[in-house]
């Protein structure tokens, strides 16, 4: 585990997304009524990925325990899928990338599970990092979110 002990604690933000490839039956059917047999679809994801992402350090081997201030997941159909964001803050001796990162997996995933029963091919792709910013390194956005990066 990375010695963070010297580091001074700064507000520390991340946001980053996921894609969801449902396919044309699946994304009308959520369209339609919001759910599959399992219930409420992006309801669910939302709330597993909040769940998620304060359970981090348990699932990534020595990731930093993080007092998270909030996570905001945003799941939408979008053409035939899913797109979900999340974005964490928090005051802390480093970054909560590993929390955004992990609350759009599990959000993807729990979509995945919900709607494996309407049919297999479903897609999960494109997990990225969008932005963050805090700490000594400053902010950092994507090249494809159209924000230039901190120097």
């Amino acid at each position: 585990m990375v010695d963070v002990g010297s580091k001074r604690p700064t507000l520390r933000s991340a946001r980053a997304e996921a894609r969801v490839r449902l396919g044309p039956d699946i994304a009308r059917k959520l369209a339609e009524t919001g759910g599959i047999s399992k219930g409420n679809v992006l309801e669910t994801a939302r709330v597993a990925g909040i769940m998620a992402a304060k359970r981090t350090a348990e699932l990534i081997p020595l990731c930093h325990s993080l007092n998270l201030d909030v996570v905001e997941i945003d799941c939408r159909l979008e053409d035939e899928g899913v797109a979900i964001t999340a974005e964490a803050h928090c005051t802390a001796r480093t970054g909560v990338e590993m929390e955004a990162l992990t609350a759009v997996t599990i959000a993807a995933l729990t979509v995945y599970d919900m709607c494996k029963s309407a049919g297999r091919g479903i897609v999960i792709e494109s997990i990225r990092l969008l932005e963050k910013s805090g700490g000594r390194s400053g902010r950092w956005a994507s090249p494809q979110t159209g924000q230039q990066e901190a120097e």
